[in-house]
């Protein structure tokens, strides 16, 4: 069946040809001789009125449209008398490819709650705002590939399934064909994976980072785009058991270099969305953030803060001196909680921060250390109203010195020779960071809960859809 977009239609100015559009009813009105139907089909955040009247298309067909119908309309493009659009659509035929019955539909014309939405995820994407979401989301996934292929990266596709545990958490989902309701164990009770599919305990990936490594040692700057799974009982906004991590790394990038990749990154990420999706991030302005736009220019024209964490945390303890209420202590060596790291960005410098040189316990094993023994190259990357968005470091290149930290983490290595082995061949200094997709799709829209910008939230006890 074919038409033409919506979006299309819309920048026409072909006025008095036949069109052809095809989409879902967001609202119908008028009067008994002409009704108005305001059609949407995805493209874009706007709406083409349809004009319809009812000697033409006849009343029966006029009553059945209602909202949530899906419809296929061909008529003449006009330009528009009402306000807020150039051009509708007077219609010749209308048919009606799908009625929604308004006594069961749940998306009828009255604001609907974001949580709502989420216990009808399979229908949000018909709303204005999941509708800006997605496709936003999808201009940030072309961006990032956009960015990285500029700049000669290869994509690299690290695997989902994993005996590895890159940041040595043990929070992982595990993958099995065993039957759990009989399971065989060894004598002391262990579970033997000798049947299993892999043979061994195979679980969900957290991150690609450690095969991204590999890569980067023989191609020389890659990165990751892809799913990722956290098993961490964690019910707060900005966190899910799926979802998305880009993961650049780059052989013979040091710390600055990879400062420097993180920030271009981000800021490319954000004019892009400015650039390309300028309707649905007004609306979202509009809607439910009034600050958006502001906030994303802001960080497009700001020059990020280097701030090495022993200086943070001076900061912050002169906040509390002087009278100033965090609900986690603050003392060198915490590991910042997110209101920590939104009053170095929000209250004190007032632009992103880039925290460098953390301490060494509170950092991953792969991490280089300092000449001074106790802190670490890494780096955070921490935005306004997100607090944390992008983490990384320069990796730790002298097997030594990373078997040192794995048998002071007491970090299980068994199965881990292959990564080892890139210290013992030909090994060379790299770095590498992290973005949670999601965390960049709740600064770029201005969202507040990251349940409500990727398409069927995973969290603890929800699985739905």
């Amino acid at each position: 069946m074919k038409g033409t977009k919506i979006t299309d239609v819309l920048k026409s100015e072909a006025f008095g040809t036949d069109v052809t559009a095809n989409g879902w009813v967001r609202t119908s009105r008028g009067s008994k001789q002409v009704t108005f139907i305001a059609l949407n089909d995805g493209s874009t955040i706007k709406n083409i009125q349809i004009v319809a009247d009812a000697d033409k298309i006849g009343e029966d067909t006029l009553k059945q449209i209602t909202t949530g119908a899906c419809l296929s309309v061909t008529g003449k493009l006009v330009a528009s008398q009402g306000k807020g659009q150039s051009s509708e659509i007077q219609a010749n035929t209308i048919k009606i490819l799908g009625l929604a019955d308004p006594n069961t539909y749940p998306l009828q014309k009255k604001g609907h709650s974001l949580e709502f939405l989420r216990e009808i995820a399979h229908l949000r994407p018909r709303t204005n705002t999941f509708g800006a979401v997605l496709r936003i989301r999808h201009h940030m996934a072309i961006a990032i590939h956009q960015f990285f292929h500029e700049r000669g990266f290869f994509y690299f596709h690290a695997p989902i399934i994993t005996a590895s545990d890159a940041e040595g958490a043990g929070q992982m989902f595990q993958v099995t064909t065993l039957n759990l309701h009989d399971l065989k164990k060894d004598e002391n009770g262990a579970i033997l994976y000798d049947d299993d599919f892999f043979g061994k305990q195979a679980n969900l990936t957290v991150s690609g980072q450690l095969e991204g490594e590999l890569a980067a040692m023989g191609v020389g700057a890659i990165y990751t785009f892809g799913p990722t799974f956290r098993a961490e009982n964690s019910n707060t906004p900005r966190h899910l058991a799926e979802f998305w991590m880009i993961e650049p790394e780059v052989a013979f990038n040091e710390i600055e270099e990879n400062m420097d990749l993180a920030e271009d990154f981000i800021k490319y990420c954000v004019k892009w969305a400015l650039d390309n999706c300028r309707d649905d991030v007004q609306f979202l302005n509009d809607m439910f953030d009034k600050e958006l736009i502001a906030r994303l220019e802001g960080v497009i024209k700001e020059t990020f803060v280097r701030l090495d964490y022993t200086e943070g945390i001076r900061i912050l303890e002169e906040a509390v001196a002087k009278g100033y209420k965090f609900e986690f202590p603050i003392f060198w060596g915490a590991d910042l909680a997110s209101e920590h790291e939104r009053y170095l960005v929000e209250n004190h410098f007032k632009k992103p921060v880039i925290l460098t040189n953390y301490p060494k316990e509170i950092k991953a094993f792969y991490m280089k250390l300092n000449d001074d023994g106790k802190t670490v190259r890494a780096m955070d990357v921490l935005f306004p109203k997100i607090g944390e968005i992008i983490g990384g470091s320069e990796r730790e290149a002298d097997y030594d010195k990373l078997m040192a930290r794995i048998e002071e983490m007491h970090i299980p290595m068994k199965d881990m020779w292959w990564y080892l082995d890139t210290r013992r061949f030909g090994a060379c200094p790299h770095a590498g960071f992290g973005l949670g997709f999601e965390r960049l799709l709740l600064f770029v829209t201005g969202m507040a809960n990251i349940r409500d910008v990727i398409p069927f939230p995973r969290t603890p006890k929800n699985a739905e859809f």
